[in-house]
């Protein structure tokens, strides 16, 4: 028998954090009106080279700007404003979650300009950060091309567009610094926390009100929705340092809620849990205390109940509700973990556990 460890469940502990790929409740706003489905254009047209010189890259700019910056759209809630990408014509307009919040009518403006457009909410997908809105004036949208972000290679040269600190149409430029990343957000306006699996980090500089517009290669394609700048606690903002849903991401789930008015496969596995912190006597996390889990979920018929504390997953250490959203986020419906628990006794104890699937 291992050595028996004290627990202390503190009071945030028990505020029980509905984490995105723990399996908590996910916000459901049903979808209002009739939806009308068409897939977006996706193009693979490779990077073209920068080899004719300065002059030929600002010429290739100039032709980007021109040609995306027509689908990008400012939000406004009653809390902020952000940015989005026209995705159809029938007036579909994906975002970030964080950008609208819970609210079910927003207004829109056209980063070319004109009058602002009245538009509602159609679902949310908080645990990846993502959102469709729709207008129902549809007049003079331009939707956007969407490139393939499976074929990015770090080093291409990318740029931003949106509406940071309300400066609408605004452009600036960077390179992929990284892909493959797993990062976490606090959320905002009343929506949960999100972990984006597979980010895309990259140097173009990410400021608020900069969420929800695109990241675009230099053929004129939407490889990423620009949602994350990277703060460190001592210092604040890290200059250099931003993250973006791929694309391949940010279209099947906008694609699901346009035809469904639902996400019905998120493609992200779930342990089925809503979890809060536990720690030592000493006050150090220890893991995180299983607060209430869903009937029928991976963890209920694995036998984890409420007031066991996950320790680890397959040997990672999860001392918190984020870390144990990012271990999951590596993984896919279906995987077999081992799942290291404290129970309240004090034993410890490993067994399997099948993931289940995050829902929408």
């Amino acid at each position: 028998m291992a050595r028996s460890r004290t627990v202390t469940r503190t009071a945030a502990a028990m505020t029980l954090l509905a984490c995105a790929a723990c399996g908590g409740p996910i916000t459901d706003m049903a979808a209002k009106g009739p939806v009308t489905t068409r897939t977006p254009s996706v193009t693979t047209t490779p990077t073209p080279s920068p080899g004719g010189g300065p002059a030929q890259l600002e010429a290739t700019y100039e032709q980007v700007i021109k040609k995306v910056l027509p689908s990008i759209v400012q939000i406004t809630t009653s809390q902020g404003l952000g940015s989005g990408i026209i995705y159809d014509k029938d007036g579909h307009i994906l975002t970030n979650a964080h950008v609208v919040g819970g609210e079910e009518e927003l207004s829109v403006t056209l980063a070319t300009g004109g009058k602002k457009r009245t538009a509602r909410l159609l679902n949310v997908f908080p645990a990846g950060d993502l959102a469709v809105i729709k207008v129902d004036n549809t007049q003079g949208l331009t939707p956007a091309s969407f490139g393939r972000s499976s074929d990015l290679k770090v080093g291409q040269i990318v740029l931003a567009m949106g509406n940071p600190l309300g400066y609408s149409g605004s452009v600036t430029q960077g390179i992929v610094s990284a892909l493959g990343r797993t990062v976490s957000g606090s959320g905002g306006q009343g929506t949960p926390s999100s972990t984006i699996p597979n980010a895309i980090q990259t140097s173009a500089p990410i400021n608020p009100g900069n969420s929800g517009g695109a990241l675009v290669d230099l053929t004129g394609h939407v490889i990423g929705i620009p949602t994350l700048a990277a703060v460190a606690p001592e210092l604040g903002a890290a200059p250099g340092i931003g993250f973006a849903i791929p694309s391949d991401t940010a279209t099947d789930i906008a694609s699901q809620i346009v035809k469904h008015g639902k996400v019905v496969n998120s493609h992200r596995a779930a342990l089925g849990v809503q979890v809060g912190t536990a720690v030592d006597a000493l006050g150090s996390p220890v893991g995180v205390l299983v607060g209430r889990l869903t009937r029928g979920g991976s963890a209920d018929k694995a036998g984890i109940r409420t007031g066991d504390v996950i320790v680890s997953i397959d040997g990672t250490p999860t001392p918190d509700a984020t870390t144990l959203t990012e271990v999951l986020a590596r993984h896919q419906p279906g995987d077999t973990v081992k799942v290291k628990l404290l129970y309240p006794s004090g034993r410890e104890s490993t067994i399997p556990v099948t993931l289940g699937e995050l829902s929408g």
